[in-house]
């Protein structure tokens, strides 16, 4: 008679070697889907303060600022923040306002803020046109 001695077969190591890896797989893109969410989110609210800055500086004093750093140098932001998918604060893409037909000589200055980033969202959008 022959005992049989006690351990895992290859087939019962396989599948569960297998298993492991479609989970890892699944959680990975999990994580780099949470990950782009959150940039997402940080890019809403830099785009929502930018924007909520420049309307207060017209407010204040009846046009729009030149660049974006007149609303740090004026106080209505401390700094520019970074953008998240380009990572610097200097590709902040700037929308000139109209010319102002009292003063067509005067500097149109920032009416809106778009990021820099060329890449898509997960919505299917440009990050740009935000």
């Amino acid at each position: 008679m022959r005992t049989r001695e006690s351990g895992f077969t290859m087939i019962e190591l396989l599948i569960v070697v297998s298993l492991i890896v479609i989970l890892t797989t699944m959680g990975m893109t999990q994580y780099q889907h949470s990950v782009i969410y959150a940039r997402e989110g940080v890019l809403k609210e830099d785009l929502f303060r930018i924007r909520d800055a420049i309307d207060q500086y017209y407010a204040d004093k009846g046009q729009y600022p030149s660049t974006l750093d007149a609303l740090v140098s004026d106080g209505y932001v401390r700094k520019l923040p970074d953008d998240p998918f380009t990572k610097s604060n200097s590709s902040w893409q700037t929308v000139p306002a109209e010319p102002d037909p009292n003063n067509p000589t005067a500097e149109a200055g920032v009416y809106d803020v778009k990021s820099g980033s060329e890449a898509t969202a997960l919505d299917g959008t440009k990050y740009s046109d935000w």
